[in-house]
């Protein structure tokens, strides 16, 4: 049975702490672009011959505000004011003197505030490693693979296209990649791929290609994380993955677009420092802030996503609704399930 909560914890429920002023952005609008919800590929066209024109990054906030106060937000309305007593400790005129006490880790993260013998705790949003989804094999993996390779992809009905899988980095050199199954660096910490290679259907691959160029204009350029996927690594992630975490992986009895070669996981690099750029979430994050739609981050973060979407859909993709970094081509059903090798492609 569930314990009811008092008034006061009620009332303490609601608080949410909130640092004023530091939490202030601004985004410009060129003035070409009157509207600024316009989609940045209502912007661009496809011979890229034209002077690009953008909505202007999000500037950092004014120095003079980042000496705000701290205050109370109740029930998203009252805003309480707070007096820094300690480092860790704040008053409340308005509650009567009250305190709120901050415990923090050895990392100095607050972890909980107490108000009133009512604690709340600090939501943990993220992954405490700050990286993607980690599981355990439910079997060895090169036991799953063995299997895997000797089982064959489920039958489709149906004409379908011949299938054309091309190199992306051979259409487009400046596409950088960081394929993270030809690593460790993934959610079962095993290496799929023998090549760090992507490949997609050759129409999808000119797409990223145009993409990847209108993106230089604005001194971006694209990051691939992964792209076609033979049929027997998602068994293989399937085999391995427990019942509870099979929501995040695809069933190799429908197979994946990713299968089909019309399916490319990536962000956005900084042509300048060819680094990463900061998104809301990690790769392969399995929170909310992975979601496309997600309002959190910062408005830096949040732009580099819509510029990546945006880009992306101008040219025939569509993102996946609970991953801001998946994007599934407009023909991905005209293709067939395949499961050739990286190195069976690149021999033909």
């Amino acid at each position: 049975m569930r314990r009811r909560k008092s008034k006061q914890e009620k009332r303490v429920a609601s608080l949410v702490l909130t640092l004023i002023g530091c939490c202030c952005s601004i985004v410009i609008v060129t003035s070409k672009a009157s509207n600024p919800e316009q989609p940045l590929s209502s912007l661009y066209r496809p011979d890229y011959t034209s002077q690009l024109t953008a909505p202007a990054r999000p500037l950092p906030p004014p120095a003079r505000w980042l000496d705000g106060k701290l205050c109370a937000l109740f029930k998203r309305v009252d805003l309480v004011p707070l007096d820094e007593m300690t480092e860790d400790i704040f008053r409340s005129a308005e509650l009567g003197g009250q305190l709120l006490i901050f415990t923090r880790d050895a990392h100095g993260r607050a972890t909980q505030v107490e108000l009133e013998h009512v604690v709340l705790k600090r939501r943990q949003i993220e992954p405490e490693s700050g990286n993607q989804l980690r599981v355990k094999p439910l079997r060895p993996v090169p036991e799953l693979m063995k299997e895997a390779r000797a089982a064959q992809p489920p039958p489709e009905k149906g004409e379908f296209r011949e299938a054309d899988l091309v190199e992306l980095t051979k259409l487009d050199p400046t596409i950088r990649l960081e394929i993270r199954y030809a690593t460790t660096n993934n959610f079962l910490g095993t290496v799929f791929y023998s090549e760090a290679r992507a490949f997609m259907q050759r129409p999808a691959a000119e797409a990223v290609v145009r993409a990847n160029r209108n993106l230089k204009a604005l001194g971006y350029g694209l990051l691939v994380h992964d792209a076609y996927r033979p049929w027997y690594v998602t068994k293989v992630f399937w085999d391995a993955t427990p019942d509870d975490k099979k929501v995040f992986v695809a069933n190799p009895a429908k197979g994946s677009r990713h299968n089909r070669g019309c399916a490319v996981d990536l962000t956005l690099y900084d042509l300048k420092t060819k680094r990463p750029v900061e998104m809301v979430s990690t790769y392969d994050e399995t929170t909310a802030r992975a979601y496309p739609d997600y309002p959190g981050g910062t408005s830096l973060q949040r732009w580099h996503r819509k510029l990546l979407r945006d880009m992306m859909e101008a040219e025939g993709f569509t993102v996946y609704e609970a991953e801001w970094w998946h994007f599934d081509y407009k023909d991905w059903q005209k293709y067939r399930i395949g499961n050739v090798t990286f190195e069976q492609i690149g021999a033909r």
